[in-house]
């Protein structure tokens, strides 16, 4: 067992209080957006966060209907993350996989574009050319026209042309995007049966002159390449693979987030941490806290404020040998670090 922090930061305010298991959090004009992956039992995938505490299902309850069976027709299969994009608009990561390690749905992996304002969902991304029947779909960044997502049930990445569409894998079982172990406050993830968890490509980011292209496995080592090798698809990808560079050795991670400055925050779910790595690849401990369960995807606001959703992930049965221990709520933090978003990032 590694030496956990045993102090509060003071530094660390509590935002959203939640009765489920939160992996992702957005925010655009003082509203809260957040999403449920269901793993400690089904219910609303998409919400907005209402001040009185109540949770507005997004876009409507339709959406997020449970149903017996996985279905695409106006609801989710299975929400990973969300974020605000460059555009203002609510982008919503569908996996299409009812969970990690079942078979894609037909037509279920897909990039679902909603209007904050008015609620509309104003495109749909269908990523289905892109993935494996053991996909699942992941997380995304933006790049000008082109989105960069992560296949942490097929190891690769998926690059989508956001202006025609077309979606095409890269970097399709390279091993920078292959997953090892998980250990998270000195346990082995496993799932009920006792077989180790893996989850393959994971977290990701740009940096903020759109240049590389961070990413990496949930179990750690952060790769980069010049976003150029990835964007143009008559490059081959014996060519692309070449350009990969292994650019730091990282711990098992939940989540990261990237400011204007391109300091990357990587959450350490090994020690309850967060690390602040600069372009130059130092490396500091941002905050420690023994609230900081499995911080999972982060958030940059405009004001220069990280929020941190402490999942506790590795307390559900699907990664916990079949046990559930979330300690409710869930906790949304929020911790000053004085720099916004990169403009490539989002709004």
């Amino acid at each position: 067992m590694p030496d956990l922090p045993s102090q509060e930061d003071p530094r660390l305010t509590r935002v959203v209080a939640n009765d489920r298991v939160c992996t992702g959090v957005t925010t655009v004009d003082g509203r809260i957006f957040v999403s449920f992956p269901g793993a400690d039992g089904p219910g609303v995938q998409v919400a907005e966060a209402l001040p009185d505490g109540r949770r507005k299902p997004w876009p409507d309850t339709a959406w997020n209907a449970i149903r017996d069976e996985p279905s695409t027709e106006g609801t989710y299969v299975h929400v990973n993350g969300l974020r605000i994009g460059p555009d203002g608009q609510l982008w919503i990561i569908d996996s299409g996989a009812p969970e990690l390690g079942r078979p894609q749905v037909p037509g279920g992996a897909r990039l679902i574009v909603v209007d904050p304002g008015s609620g509309e969902v104003t495109r749909i991304h269908d990523l289905g050319a892109a993935v494996r029947e053991t996909s699942y779909v992941d997380d995304v960044r933006f790049n000008d026209d082109t989105a960069y997502l992560t296949d942490a049930g097929a190891p690769g990445l998926i690059v989508l042309d956001l202006g025609t569409g077309r979606a095409r894998r890269v970097l399709d079982g390279h091993p920078s995007t292959v997953g090892g172990r998980l250990v998270a406050d000195g346990e082995v993830l496993r799932d009920p049966d006792g077989a180790e968890v893996v989850l393959h490509a994971d977290q990701l980011e740009v940096s903020p002159d759109g240049r590389y292209l961070y990413y990496q496995p949930a179990s750690g080592g952060l790769s980069r390449i010049e976003t150029r090798w990835l964007d143009d698809p008559t490059v081959a990808p014996e060519t692309v693979a070449a350009h990969v560079v292994r650019w730091l050795d990282t711990p098992t991670t939940g989540g990261t987030a990237i400011d204007a400055a391109g300091t990357i925050y990587l959450s350490d779910v090994e020690r309850r941490r967060v690390l602040a790595i600069s372009p130059d690849r130092d490396v500091a401990t941002l905050v420690a806290d023994p609230r900081l369960i499995w911080v999972d995807a982060m958030w940059v606001d405009s004001d220069g404020d990280l929020w941190l959703p402490a999942a506790q992930l590795h307390r559900t049965p699907g990664l916990s040998g079949g046990t559930g221990r979330v300690d409710y709520p869930v906790w949304i933090y929020r911790l000053s670090v004085g720099t916004g978003p990169a403009p490539n990032d989002h709004a």
